[in-house]
């Protein structure tokens, strides 16, 4: 379904105002602070994640709503301590898009998204509150998959990579080969550390194939799941616990959840 702008802005307005309300009214809301409702946050976020993955419409919907309560409520202790307001928030986050898309509002020229993201970079250092280094920008509390993406990723919007994408792969044989010859020493914190530069040299390879390994992870992940799932399932119709169950017989039903 489409609104019209206007309709748009009043849903928006109505929520501000719900928020407004409960923030008054409220005994929960009236007791929330910053430092309460982080938790909260971190847990919509993932649950908006869930959603997308799923490709769950209403889902999404909701998710996206819970998210953007969670925007508006920082907002409004932000009013309340006279720091800012959702005008300060849209006005900045508007400006920004605009100062980091001088293709669009400037004079500058970018024909593909790479060449965007190598400008988006450029464009983000010159800014007066910049970050100090290119991988500053990075949050450390971002999941470690995730953060090995968006590491190389910045890196290589500002030159640092590969001139030919099927370079890598010499690199990631080259990490499974000091990995492999770790393990066979039984040094566990040489194993460890040769283990997370594989894994590192296999995301720069995924990035370079435009493929995100967070969400090849997670797909396959829950395949596992639903899978294992399957072999549980059959074990209790066959009045059996997986403990009870040959690792031959679990082998096969897993064929069999396969083809399912």
């Amino acid at each position: 379904m489409k609104h019209t702008r206007e309709e748009k802005l009043l849903a928006f307005g109505r929520l501000l105002d719900v928020l407004d309300d409960l923030r008054e009214k409220c005994p929960w809301d009236r007791k929330q602070t910053n430092e309460s409702l982080r938790p909260h946050t971190i847990e919509e976020a993932y649950e908006l994640c869930d959603a997308l993955m799923d490709g769950d419409r209403k889902e999404i919907v909701k998710e996206l709503g819970d998210v953007l309560e969670h925007v508006v409520f920082y907002s409004i202790i932000g009013s309340e301590k006279g720091d800012f307001d959702i005008a300060d928030i849209c006005n900045r986050e508007a400006d920004k898009l605009i100062f980091r898309h001088p293709h669009i509002y400037g004079d500058a020229t970018a024909d593909t998204a790479e060449d965007v993201s190598r400008t988006w970079e450029k464009v983000k250092q010159g800014e007066k509150d910049a970050n100090k280094t290119v991988l500053s920008g990075v949050p450390q509390s971002l999941p470690s998959l995730i953060k090995a993406y968006r590491i190389q990723d910045k890196a290589a919007n500002v030159g640092f990579d590969w001139e030919e994408r099927e370079d890598v792969w010499a690199k990631v044989h080259e990490e499974l080969e000091e990995l492999e010859a770790e393990l066979r020493k039984c040094d566990s914190e040489k194993s460890l550390e040769e283990l997370g530069d594989f894994l590192f040299s296999l995301v720069n390879a995924a990035r370079l194939y435009h493929l995100n390994p967070d969400t090849a992870l997670e797909k396959t992940n829950r395949k596992f799941i639903k899978r294992f799932n399957y072999i549980e399932e059959k074990a209790r119709e066959r009045g059996v616990t997986l403990d009870e169950m040959t690792l031959i017989e679990m082998d096969e039903l897993w064929n069999e959840a396969k083809k399912g």
